[in-house]
């Protein structure tokens, strides 16, 4: 059984619509009767529990924990059915995460990604974060609402979006300045891990690479920071 911990990721996935319940309750604070009143909204079942039975259950819990089944936490869909729901001109930003196994980064990056508009992420089925719990607290409940495919392979889920007309940028320090890039209409942004980057077959798919100018000692930003950074942009340039 897995169980969601934080606040706010509680919140969320109850307010998809998704979350199945039970809500288990063991010091209903001011914020646990918040979420209590929300849960009996969407009407999942309330357990009171002792603190010492929802620790042995959901460690790290601040007094309420939500039971979720993994499906229950992402709005998974394929890439297929993603691009046949695109209007014929209408605009699309996806991301690619090639090899972000941090569940911290990825959990950051999908709160951008639910921030600035992003219509899908690609994950791979392999070397991505599978830590569900972390993913869903850093992501502040964002993964309840960014549309998700899991793919077995990259390439081929870029390929096709290129075939339905998207522009293809990978970001690396070595890119073109990213306020340079024309970042609106169709376009995938691919983020690589920090540690080796975007794998060669991936990046042979690009159109061009993006960088972020920056001005400090370190060598780069953190992934999901550069995420954010990036995203804001093409926001910035479609608004």
């Amino acid at each position: 059984m897995a169980y969601l911990t934080g606040f706010h990721a509680i919140e969320e996935l109850i307010r998809s619509g998704k979350a199945k319940g039970p809500l288990l309750v063991a010091n209903a604070g001011p914020r646990a009767r918040t979420i209590m009143s929300l849960a009996t909204d969407n009407k999942i079942r309330i357990d009171r529990v002792g603190e010492h039975e929802l620790n042995r259950l959901a460690p790290g819990n601040r007094g309420i924990a939500l039971h979720v089944e993994g499906k229950d936490q992402s709005n998974e869909m394929t890439v297929q059915d993603f691009l046949a729901n695109l209007e014929e001109g209408q605009d699309a930003l996806v991301v690619v995460l090639d090899g972000i196994t941090d569940p911290h980064n990825y959990g950051a990056i999908l709160r951008s990604c639910d921030q600035f508009g992003v219509d899908l992420v690609i994950v791979a089925n392999r070397r991505s974060a599978k830590d569900a719990e972390v993913v869903s607290k850093t992501s502040a409940g964002a993964v309840a609402w960014v549309p998700i495919a899991i793919v077995p392979n990259l390439v081929r889920s870029v390929e096709l979006c290129k075939e339905a007309g998207f522009w293809v940028y990978g970001a690396d320090m070595k890119g073109e300045a990213v306020y340079e890039k024309d970042l609106r209409g169709r376009v995938v942004l691919i983020m690589g891990s920090e540690g080796s980057g975007i794998s060669r077959l991936l990046k042979e798919t690009c159109d061009g690479m993006v960088s972020i100018p920056t001005s400090g000692q370190v060598d780069s930003l953190n992934v999901s920071v550069a995420a954010g950074v990036l995203l804001y942009e093409a926001r910035r340039q479609r608004h």
